[in-house]
């Protein structure tokens, strides 16, 4: 694999990957890029934190507010869930109009009785996967239909 760096101050900074197919060095090298560019702050009990997105399980909306879960609690987010959802990465699935989960921290999927699919995740957060969204967690997950 080459490596290349262009120096180039009227454009955007980009990191982009050429791959015969997808494997583990352009995986970590996509998480670092997304650890590194995405900032998101985060608010509790007045602290202002740094949020890590690897760290963070799913964002939900309580009460009209977005929450980051992590695995020692949750943290207030400003950004609106649509937001969050256009600049996080390929890691992050949206299950509902109300939660993004991180697809590396899925555990597993539950189904009911009546048909729907739940998604645990690693921290026993629970959420339920709606028909609308069915095909894009599948596709995120690696199920091909």
């Amino acid at each position: 694999m080459k490596c290349r760096i262009v120096i180039d101050e009227s454009r955007e900074e980009e990191v982009v990957i050429y791959v015969r197919e997808k494997n583990e060095l352009a995986c970590e090298i996509e998480e670092l890029v997304m650890k590194k560019s995405a900032n998101i702050i985060g608010y509790r009990s007045g602290e202002i934190m740094n949020v890590e997105l690897a760290d963070v399980f799913a964002f939900s909306v309580e009460d009209g507010k977005v929450y980051a879960l992590l695995s020692d609690g949750k943290i207030r987010i400003k950004q609106r869930l649509y937001t969050l959802e256009e600049m996080l990465g390929e890691h992050f699935v949206k299950i509902n109009q109300s939660c993004i989960v991180n697809v590396k921290k899925i555990e597993r999927f539950e189904t009911t009785f009546g048909g729907s699919l739940c998604a645990v995740l690693k921290n026993g957060f629970r959420d339920y996967v709606s028909r609308r969204q069915l095909r894009t967690v599948k596709e995120r997950i690696g199920i091909k239909r």
